[in-house]
């Protein structure tokens, strides 16, 4: 666990747009915890905004688009790429316009203001989840293929290959996001030429300019072309040129920038998760639809584990020992009915009670045939929810939560001495004003033995 962060003050950004070349503002905000990554365009009325997640995504031809209802930010990879390296949790984006803009072509200017303004430390923990076991992507028709491999840390092997005699196969690896600012955040975009006239006739790259991209030549160009080129890029025709396969010769950054530039953007991609991720990632000819369908894949595993029988391994290190607990709830024994915190997330969290029969409830409650009451796996269910939702407070001794109302309790076998009892508890909405909603289900083994849903509220102790 680490603590979230934001940023220390406001930063103000203005360029064209890649596809519409629109000049456009970008302002970042420093935001509250929890707030997340969240596009807010002010050139609308109400100023909407999309929060910067994977279930928003849906256009990636040439960039990344977001939208909600009816509202888009389009080529957010650069800046999500460079969020992702800062650790940057919470943040506002205000945009004047329907995408970001392209700058350089790369990450590097996002890197340096960011830099400059520096990072603000927020007194909230952040979560990470680790890859458990493979998880694999494929398109076998165009031959890409991502997999996650289980890995304490953030690495990454890429692969990209065109079919191309001036690109060739190209490869760029990284052990962690600490080499992102020199080695990956100015590397830039690129195109093939024969893309180009594709684009145009999409009435995209308005924006685009043969400073802010590396454009690939397969073939000599005929002077026709020449001209025509010179009158999209607004040049003089005797200024267009190819040489070592590039367009105007721009000289590129890194041997194999263009793998690194497909690494920037997987980066950006993989941060619409929404959670901090650890694993090995090998990528072969990603690209942003790959990458975002990724994405989802991963989201999903994530998302399972919502239903279904925790899984519960014994010999792992818990997440929270009973001495943590006590940190977090004011409850004491007998009344303390959570042993252990295995696993937390964002908005759930797994927690565990072993029931023995030497609790005193078992003296008066069916002690010929000894059950534990229904009333204390709720109460046990509660105060494993109270640690979801203290969890992020820098202070959760002086808090507590009060349960308002519990509804559809549904009790569906016998808990018993010897058991092992698993609860684990999710928000259903996010927290407001101290409220909190949350479904909750207990289990012994594989078997769901209690569920309900409470509702709380989250008080500062007098």
């Amino acid at each position: 666990m680490e603590h979230q962060n934001t940023i220390k003050s406001k930063i103000t950004i203005s360029g064209k747009g890649l596809h519409y070349g629109n000049n456009i503002n970008v302002t970042l905000l420093p935001a509250e915890p929890n707030t997340g990554i969240v596009f807010r365009r002010v050139d609308l009325d109400n100023s909407p905004t999309i929060p910067a997640s994977i279930e928003y995504v849906t256009d990636t031809s040439r960039g990344t688009t977001l939208e909600k209802n009816g509202v888009k930010v389009s080529t957010i990879e650069h800046l999500m790429a460079t969020l992702h390296y800062f650790c940057i949790d919470n943040v506002i984006v205000e945009i004047d316009s329907n995408e970001i803009p392209i700058l350089d072509g790369s990450a590097k200017i996002w890197v340096e203001n960011i830099k400059k303004v520096g990072i603000q430390p927020q007194l909230y923990k952040k979560y990470y989840y680790s890859i458990k076991s493979p998880i694999t992507y494929k398109d076998e028709k165009k031959d890409i293929e991502i997999t996650a491999l289980p890995y304490d840390g953030f690495k990454v092997d890429l692969t990209i290959d065109y079919n191309s005699s001036v690109l060739g196969v190209q490869t760029m690896s990284i052990d962690s996001l600490n080499s992102f600012e020199k080695e990956i955040a100015p590397c830039r975009t690129f195109v093939f030429l024969h893309e180009i006239e594709q684009l145009l006739k999409l009435n995209l790259i308005k924006g685009g300019d043969l400073d802010n991209a590396l454009i690939f030549v397969e073939n000599t160009l005929k002077q026709e072309q020449i001209d025509h080129l010179a009158k999209v890029f607004n040049k003089d025709p005797q200024h267009i040129k190819v040489e070592k396969g590039t367009l105007n010769n721009i000289e590129k950054r890194f041997d194999n920038e263009p793998a690194r530039h497909k690494l920037l953007d997987f980066i950006g991609d993989i941060n619409l998760i929404g959670v901090n991720l650890r694993g090995h990632f090998i990528l072969k000819r990603p690209g942003h639809y790959a990458n975002t369908e990724f994405t989802k894949l991963i989201k999903q595993v994530i998302m399972e584990k919502m239903t279904g029988a925790p899984h519960y391994d014994p010999n792992n290190e818990p997440v929270f020992t009973i001495n943590d607990i006590k940190t977090f709830l004011p409850h004491r024994f007998p009344m303390l009915l959570v042993d252990k915190i295995i696993e937390v997330g964002d908005d759930y969290v797994i927690g565990v009670k072993n029931v023995t029969g030497n609790e005193d409830f078992f003296n008066g409650h069916f002690p010929n045939e000894p059950i534990m009451p229904g009333v204390l796996i709720v109460e046990a269910m509660g105060q494993t929810g109270g640690i979801l939702v203290l969890k992020d407070y820098p202070d959760p001794e002086n808090y507590t939560t009060y349960f308002l109302r519990i509804d559809g309790v549904r009790f569906r076998g016998k808990v018993v001495p010897g058991d092992t009892l698993i609860f684990r508890l999710f928000l259903i909405e996010p927290v407001r004003r101290g409220l909190v909603k949350m479904k909750g289900e207990a289990y012994v083994g594989n078997k769901l033995v209690m569920e309900a849903e409470l509702m709380a509220q989250v008080a500062k102790t007098k």
